[in-house]
């Protein structure tokens, strides 16, 4: 049985991802701000485990990490947030980790859209550095480099684009978002060590249909 923490439990992608861990031969631990207030609908389910923290907070993340095989960090956009995990994952040996971030931090969207995706993303440059220390953090990382975000049930379709390849692809639901972290974690050497860009097959438009 893997173990596995959902750092940032309360997160729109976590929603949809937690059933989907449930349901594997996972031990889960699901950890966030007051979350043993904000998800009391999974304190009473066996292999769940509710932790309320904060991941600012190196010893509130020492006490979730340790024992743990796979983290996922439902945001990876905070530099210091990033440190702090990848300080204590090093520490405690846990080694593979999962890391949900935008499009654009490696200049790979181009076109119309790459000109939409700029200007509504402005100055990226936390996202980037945010990035970049989960790159050199010597953990085994999947770093998603995802697509516009929206909902729409039963489509979890998804697509992989290694970095250094064009990004064209617009969008990305938050259900296909989930399939492939629970992928991951079904396959963890899917995508192991590497930055990928996750959208929405045939979505290659100027902007997503939603804007």
């Amino acid at each position: 049985m893997k173990r596995v923490l959902i750092l940032g439990a309360t997160s729109h992608i976590s929603h949809y991802l937690i059933p989907k861990l449930i349901h594997q031969d996972v031990s889960l631990t699901l950890f966030a701000r007051h979350g043993q207030q904000r998800l009391t609908r999974f304190v009473s389910i066996p292999n769940v485990h509710v932790r309320s923290g904060n991941w600012n907070s190196v010893t509130d993340l020492h006490s979730a990490i340790a024992k743990q095989e796979i983290i996922f960090m439902a945001t990876g956009q905070f530099i210091q947030a990033n440190k702090n995990v990848v300080s204590v994952m090093n520490a405690s040996r846990v080694n593979r980790l999962i890391v949900a971030t935008g499009l654009g931090i490696e200049n790979e969207v181009s076109g119309k859209f790459g000109q939409w995706n700029r200007q509504m993303m402005g100055n990226n440059r936390n996202l980037i550095d945010a990035a970049e220390v989960i790159k050199h953090s010597g953990l085994n990382f999947t770093l998603m480099r995802m697509a516009w975000l929206y909902d729409q049930p039963n489509n979890e379709r998804y697509e992989l684009i290694p970095s250094g390849q064009p990004f064209r692809d617009t969008q990305l639901t938050r259900q296909a978002a989930a399939t492939f972290i629970a992928d991951v974690v079904h396959h963890p050497q899917l995508a192991a060590y590497e930055s990928v860009g996750v959208a929405e097959p045939d979505t290659r438009w100027t902007k997503p249909a939603f804007y």
